[in-house]
């Protein structure tokens, strides 16, 4: 694969999905990486992420198709259901929109194992420990960046450092995120009996829950959502008292009442809208995955979309000099990144919906799942089919 990025200096801050996917493709085709990680060690954090088949095509290119069916599920269906009466709205087959097993069912954990396995055999240097206190961009020379104890140059600086990107800051200034009126809390669970792999989603007046199997099906991941005056940090890290969660979906069903009677510690965290970034590219820099994009998780893009991002970056980076090339990174990503992101934003409304206007829309959705049961899928293919693994 060697190009013009063979021997090319390059380095990466952040090694999430999108840090450690850029990590393995520039690597894979002769760029000297180094990826800057603030943590201190790479760690099983998060919980279960949906990989659809826009996302898997990166992975196949990067060589770890394979390894990626071995340590997750592939997603049979989508469900709608209505959370107060346990009445099916829909159901979406994913067989029809991809071939089987384009659509998997994984843990985050297990999936930064195979990127940065990946990353490493290509020959990227992963340092943890690594905190960026600042970071300098400008017209003529290489960015700098200022460590806690170190300053380093960066001939060519890739920021994969999500939300509150320095790199994204640098390229834009600041620009505060404001708070949706809508909360998160994660969980897993262990079951007893391996589920049935389909993701469903239980919507309410106001809020909805997600859950779908993990690994070998004996952990039931679940994502639940409530719209709030009250506003919550936006943090991975924060735990909240589990009697507030149950209060919230106290209307729904039994079953779904069970699971959260069942949970301890749930993590919570506030949805924050960041808009995308204007400039993604500049002075030697380039920002991909949330530092980009970032993308309320309501249609599960948000690590596909920095699986496309990193690709694309690579690609155009190994075909022409750089300046040129992350000018055609930022032109070939920044309007569908802009697009999926409406439409997850869209969807949020969509699974919330009360009063007349619950009733007419499901109405509608069961309609169209006896006379078009294609419908409700076949409206996200322009998201779906994207291969940019082909796109050159």
């Amino acid at each position: 694969m060697a190009g013009r990025l063979d021997g090319q200096e390059i380095t990466i801050i952040g090694a999430g999905v999108g840090g450690l996917a850029a990590a393995a493709a520039l690597g894979q085709r002769g760029g000297r990486v180094q990826v800057l990680e603030q943590a201190p060690a790479i760690t099983e954090v998060g919980a279960g992420l949906q990989i659809s088949p826009n996302g898997m095509a990166v992975l196949r290119a990067l060589g770890l198709g394979p390894a990626l069916v071995k340590c997750s599920l592939g997603a049979e269906a989508v469900e709608l259901i209505d959370g107060e009466t346990g009445q099916l709205v829909t159901r979406i087959e994913l067989a029809r929109l991809a071939p089987a097993g384009a659509f998997r069912l994984v843990h985050r954990a297990d999936l930064i194992d195979l990127l940065e396995g990946a990353a490493r055999v290509a020959g990227a240097g992963i340092l943890c420990g690594q905190r960026v206190r600042s970071l300098t961009l400008g017209e003529g020379h290489a960015p700098h960046i200022l460590l806690d104890e170190a300053r380093r140059e960066a001939p060519l600086l890739i920021g994969a450092d999500g939300l509150h990107s320095l790199v994204r800051t640098a390229l834009n200034g600041a620009a505060p995120p404001f708070f949706t009126g809508q909360v998160a809390w994660r969980a897993t669970l262990a079951e007893p009996q391996a589920l049935p792999p389909v993701v469903r989603v239980y919507m309410g007046a106001g809020r909805h829950l997600v859950t779908y199997p993990l690994r070998d099906g004996h952990i039931r991941n679940i994502v639940a959502v409530e719209e709030r005056a009250r506003w919550a940090e936006e943090s991975w890290s924060l735990t909240d008292d589990p009697l507030t969660l149950r209060v919230a979906f106290e209307r729904f069903i039994p079953e779904v009442r069970a699971w959260l009677d069942r949970i301890d510690r749930p993590n919570l965290w506030g949805l924050f809208r960041h808009p995308v970034a204007a400039r993604w590219q500049g002075m030697g820099a380039a920002i991909l995955g949330d530092a980009a994009h970032p993308t309320l998780p309501f249609l599960a893009q948000g690590a596909n979309l920095a699986l496309e991002d990193a690709w694309v970056l690579a690609a155009e980076l190994d075909a022409r000099a750089a300046p040129e090339a992350l000018a055609a990174y930022e032109r070939a990503r920044a309007p569908r990144a802009a697009r999926v992101v409406a439409a997850a934003t869209a969807n949020a409304r969509n699974y919330h919906l009360s009063g007349l206007k619950r009733d007419l829309a499901h109405a509608a959705l069961r309609l169209a799942q006896r006379f078009a049961p294609d419908a409700a899928g076949n409206r996200y293919r322009w998201v779906y089919d994207r291969d940019v693994t082909r796109a050159r």
